[in-house]
């Protein structure tokens, strides 16, 4: 049996999908419906049933699952370990951030990170999935959302504000009450700013709505109408105009590690850029600076 096969199950049947595995795998889907083969026939059980919507555990893949996930478990340990105690500022560190956050605010500001420790390299993911870090799909995240779990290490780190844009061309001669407004997509309903936009509008219908923040920022830049926007990204274009911020509510930024890689030097080096880095733009992620 190719113990990498074990890991491909693992991820197949967390996401019941192949496509899905394959993305987080980063091989082909076809790659991890070989190895699911390959698995079976040396097992020689059926571990998942082919359904037309994904993959289904059979009663004996629940069980190779239990175990497979006690093994993981154990290996994760290890790393962790070990990278937490490894020596020196040099090796690669993994942030995980939400997209416009990473894209837009930290990779223009990283440089800080090469001139204070130009061996550390910096692996840097923008997605609102919330990864793993006991399974070190991460070492860092940011996140917008304090995590719960007995083994992290939280820090607030930061609070990021929010107000109504429009672009200067649009907003000329308009009152904010009737302009049409641009939205996040139906599942992002629950998030605050949504929320808020929703109740602003009394009623009137989205024509604009999206998943991406960049793209509801183009949006809004090509006088499509107003949105909620982040002021690390609206507050600093002059092509924009704030209509209105009280009581548009603000987001929290936290800092999370697992606790058995906190300590190890390279991880440390790269929370403390983060933090100066938030430190210092502080007035521009609040607002205060608009």
């Amino acid at each position: 049996m190719d113990w990498d096969d074990l890991r491909f199950f693992a991820e197949l049947a967390r996401t019941g999908s192949l496509s899905a595995a394959a993305r987080t795998l980063r091989v082909d889907h076809s790659t991890v419906a070989r190895r699911i083969t390959s698995l079976e026939d040396a097992l020689g059980i059926r571990l998942f049933d082919r359904l037309p919507r994904g993959y289904a555990l059979t009663p004996e893949g629940e069980h190779v699952r239990e175990q497979v996930e006690r093994l993981e478990e154990d290996v994760f340990a290890l790393q962790r370990a070990v990278q937490g105690r490894g020596p020196g500022l040099s090796g690669t560190v993994r942030v995980s951030a939400p997209p416009a956050f990473a894209s837009l605010f930290l990779s223009p500001r990283l440089g800080l990170l090469r001139e204070r420790h130009p061996d550390i390299a910096l692996e840097l993911s923008g997605t609102n999935i919330s990864v793993s870090l006991t399974r070190r799909e991460a070492d860092i995240a940011l996140r917008l959302a304090r995590p719960e779990g007995s083994s992290l290490v939280t820090r607030k780190v930061a609070t990021a504000g929010y107000g109504l844009f429009a672009s200067r061309a649009y907003a000329s001669g308009r009152d904010p009450e009737t302009m049409d407004l641009l939205g996040y997509e139906e599942s992002l309903e629950h998030v605050p700013q949504q929320q808020w936009l929703r109740h602003f509008a009394k009623g009137r219908p989205f024509v604009f709505r999206t998943s991406d923040l960049v793209g509801l920022n183009s949006a809004v830049r090509a006088g499509l109408g107003a949105a909620v926007l982040p002021f690390f990204i609206a507050g600093g274009d002059p092509e924009l105009v704030c209509l209105l911020r009280d009581g548009v509510p603000p987001r929290d930024l936290w800092l999370v590690v697992h606790e058995d890689v906190r300590r190890s030097p390279r991880v440390r080096a790269v929370m403390d850029v983060l933090i100066e880095i938030l430190g210092r733009e502080r007035a521009l992620l609040e607002g205060s600076a608009a």
